[in-house]
């Protein structure tokens, strides 16, 4: 899956990996089902629903999408820990060299994984990759039954109103 990524971002959106459809159509969160573009809009880092399709429109928002780990599953419960790892790692470089504001990863399980930090909780964390700060949302998959859509765009939201409230274009 490529990137959608630009240097500066407001937001850097980091899924835990791409599922089999979403690679085989080639867009982010394309599976039917994935809540990430309702709650991207309900939580007002969009003025509508964007299709997955439409993803690359993000960029002019200020925000992108990246992936912890590269390579597609059928479900996130088929990567081993070394590969969060490994993952993190890489994300870091990538956080590093494109400088976001904000780096948004989707899952705790994959932000426990990926960074080492097997007690967090979703919202903003105390660490910082440089001058970006860390927040974790809940995995936006239809399979996530924990969190339900109100409470998933009140997540997304609680986000966008920390990148506003620090300048930010959204």
């Amino acid at each position: 899956m490529p990137d959608v990524i630009a240097p500066d971002l407001d937001v850097l959106f980091c899924g835990i990996n791409p599922g089999l459809y979403t690679a085989a159509v080639g867009h982010n969160f394309a599976r039917p089902g994935n809540r990430f573009w309702p709650a991207l809009h309900a939580g007002g880092f969009t003025d509508r629903v964007l299709s997955p399709f439409e993803e690359r429109e993000l960029l002019k928002l200020g925000v992108g999408i990246t992936n912890v780990i590269e390579r597609a599953t059928a479900s996130a419960d088929e990567l081993s820990a070394e590969e969060l790892a490994a993952g993190g790692r890489r994300l870091e470089a990538t956080v590093r060299r494109y400088r976001p504001r904000f780096l948004a990863v989707l899952g705790i399980g994959a932000y426990r994984g990926a960074f080492g930090r097997p007690r967090a909780v979703p919202g903003p964390q105390t660490e910082t990759l440089g001058a970006t700060r860390l927040w974790v949302l809940p995995n936006p998959s239809g399979l996530n039954a924990s969190y339900q859509p109100d409470r998933l765009a009140a997540m997304f939201r609680a986000l966008h109103e920390a990148v506003t409230s620090t300048g930010a274009s959204p």
